[in-house]
């Protein structure tokens, strides 16, 4: 039974937590080099910031992805108010997660880009909490969240610095990471084979729908900054552009397809809501490099395809054979275009060349640079001067070892969450905000 006093304590935990992060910043955190008083005068003057940048990506990550996940009938308060709820949050702990991985003097510095990148990770358990949600309490969302993003931020750290792959946009590292760990989580707590079939709330109305497309809007608007914002100079420029062009041409493809295999021959506006998204994610991790405005929409092409396919045959498979049920269709927005992005960068590292490159070689790919002058040590696996075909390797091998640690991951945390104390939602009480939330009653007509 569902214990108001025990749900209440859940609660407290967190503003406890909350007090904690607050020592750990007194303690570990420092503001960095770009936010002291300048000890020169005029010097502020050369500071470049990448503020417009951030304000694109916090629009998607409070605003975008809050209100895709509306579409539910009764689930709108949770959708947007747990998006803030657990966003908060986790910035504050990613920048400790992550701080502590380059910490200086025993201290993490604070600036403008470590916000960025917290912003951007608060991405990853939002992704997984879209397969979960309607089914999970918030309190199992937030304690999934704590654990994910530090296996993400291992993760990450392992594949940028030490694999040095190739992931400006974060679609290997972010997206697919997300995806396959909230299907994990999601399989171990299937529902049992008498309770499978959709519940009573499981599904939109025609106002829902329209919320929703306010989140892809946004989304769709915003997802250049998302993917370039850690791209510098030319490459930046060349993020823009393709994840713009991969864009366009899924949305083209995703409308074109839904009436062709929706099922009534009609446009789906599932379809519209999330596979029009799918070339931003499948672009991400190739949006610096040189593939030319017609691979960028090639990309866009096969990521909505796939999307709208994987939402007409693949999520009903799941859901009827391995009781794996992913609300929001993540796998088809987030996770096979995640692969696309981590194949295609294999393809397109394998091709690189220091002609096509020029000075920009080292700064995408920093193992094929060469090897810096007075160098002491070196934590990229293999050293420098790595050949493209060795990059490619690394690409695959990257992309593997994500998914397999994001997939391991999600199975533990999955299973702490299922045979632990914490609440489980009932299937009459999944999908709807009056358990949580103070509700306005709904007016007879």
């Amino acid at each position: 039974m569902h214990s108001p006093i025990s749900e209440r304590m859940g609660f407290v935990a967190l503003m406890i937590l909350q007090i904690i992060l607050f020592v750990l910043f007194a303690v570990f955190v420092r503001y960095g080099k770009a936010a002291l008083p300048a000890e020169v005068p005029g010097l502020f003057l050369q500071h470049v910031s990448k503020y417009p940048h951030f304000q694109d990506v916090h629009v998607m990550i409070f605003v975008g992805f809050g209100f895709l996940m509306t579409f539910l009938k009764k689930y709108g308060y949770s959708a947007t108010g747990y998006t803030l709820f657990m966003s908060a949050l986790i910035i504050q702990w990613t920048i400790l997660v992550k701080g502590f991985f380059h910490m200086y003097d025993g201290k993490i510095e604070l600036s403008l880009e470590h916000i960025i990148h917290s912003d951007i990770s608060a991405a990853v358990p939002l992704i997984s909490m879209g397969v979960l949600l309607g089914r999970t309490t918030p309190i199992q969302l937030l304690f999934m969240a704590l654990f994910e993003i530090i296996l993400f931020a291992v993760n990450e750290y392992v594949t940028l610095e030490i694999l040095s792959i190739c992931d400006v946009g974060g679609s290997i590292t972010v997206h697919a990471f997300g995806a396959y760990f909230g299907l994990a989580v999601s399989f171990m707590l299937r529902p049992k084979k008498e309770e499978n079939e959709p519940g009573q709330y499981e599904g939109p109305t025609y106002t829902s729908d329209l919320f929703a497309m306010i989140g892809t809007l946004f989304l769709w608007i915003y997802w250049p900054s998302f993917n370039s914002v850690l791209a510098d100079g030319t490459a930046q420029e060349r993020a823009i552009l393709n994840t713009y062009l991969s864009l366009a041409g899924a949305t083209v493809t995703a409308f074109v397809l839904s009436t062709m295999m929706s099922h009534e021959k009609k446009l789906d506006m599932v379809h519209v809501q999330n596979s029009t998204l799918a070339g931003g994610v499948a672009v991400g991790t190739v949006c610096n490099l040189m593939i030319g405005g017609h691979g960028a929409i090639l990309i866009g092409i096969l990521a909505g395809s796939l999307s709208v396919m994987g939402y007409r045959y693949i999520t009903p498979a799941m859901a009827a054979k391995l009781r794996l049920h992913d609300t929001c269709g993540v796998h088809n927005l987030h996770g096979m275009p995640g692969v696309i992005a981590g194949l295609s960068s294999i393809v397109y590292a394998y091709l690189a060349t220091k002609e096509d490159y020029k000075y920009d070689l080292g700064a995408i790919f920093p193992a094929m640079a060469n090897q810096p002058k007075n160098l002491t040590s070196n934590h990229i696996i293999g050293g420098y001067e790595r050949s493209a075909r060795a990059q490619a390797g690394f690409q695959l091998f990257g992309l593997f070892m994500t998914i397999i640690i994001a997939i391991v991951g999600g199975l533990i945390i999955g299973s702490v969450l299922r045979c632990t104390c914490f609440r489980k939602l009932q299937k009459e009480e999944q999908h709807q905000d009056e358990l949580y939330w103070e509700v306005p009653e709904q007016k007879s007509e």
